[in-house]
């Protein structure tokens, strides 16, 4: 079955302080129905970003925040195995009501690596 990365998203300005306990449970409600229904595979949040850049002179730079200038950052995922995109999109919309934030559904694909002759 394919596998889904499931991404929830925060304003940069987020203070955790103000999930509420109503707010937490909806969240940790949801995990538990997921894991019931045997499609979450993983789940976390997520803390402040370190992002390393390649530069010209083969040097890297480190630099805190997101990799792109936003307004909103990934602020925790799931990782689902469902039967195809329509069920992971049906979990993510809890996920949206849940979390009372954007969720974005991607497919994960794996490259094997190729065999050693």
């Amino acid at each position: 079955m394919p596998q889904y990365l499931v991404s929830g998203y925060l304003p940069d300005d987020f203070d955790p302080s103000t999930m509420g306990e109503a707010m937490m449970e909806e969240i940790h409600a949801l995990n538990r129905e997921m894991i019931a229904a045997g499609v979450r595979k993983f789940a976390c949040g997520l803390g402040p970003a370190h992002t390393l850049r390649a530069q010209t002179n083969g040097e890297l730079l480190l630099t805190d925040g997101p990799y792109l200038e936003a307004k909103e950052h990934v602020g925790g995922f799931w990782i689902l195995e469902t039967a195809d995109l329509d069920e992971a999109v049906a979990w993510a919309r809890k996920g949206a009501k849940a979390c009372r934030s954007a969720i974005e559904v991607r497919e994960i694909f794996f490259n094997p690596a190729p065999e050693q002759s």
